[in-house]
């Protein structure tokens, strides 16, 4: 069973979702970046790092963390 929540799995991506994704610079601090995916650039189905996404304002990282929908 993939978990639905898990960045590490393309089928728990998919474009419009609110993401924290960690960039190439950021990886030896691990600092996070908040934004919505606009594309994703992993063609596998999974990566041990994170599929690898560029959000709607251009910044490309892998899927750190997905953030769950909010509930009004």
């Amino acid at each position: 069973m993939i978990p639905t929540q898990d960045g590490r799995y393309r089928t728990s991506v998919s474009n419009g979702l609110k993401v924290d994704i960690v960039q190439k610079q950021d990886q030896r601090t691990g600092k996070k970046t908040r934004g919505i995916v606009g594309e994703i650039l992993t063609n596998s189905s999974f990566h041990p790092h994170g599929i690898k996404v560029r959000l709607a304002d251009g910044k490309v990282g892998r899927v750190g963390g997905i953030i769950p929908l909010e509930k009004n």
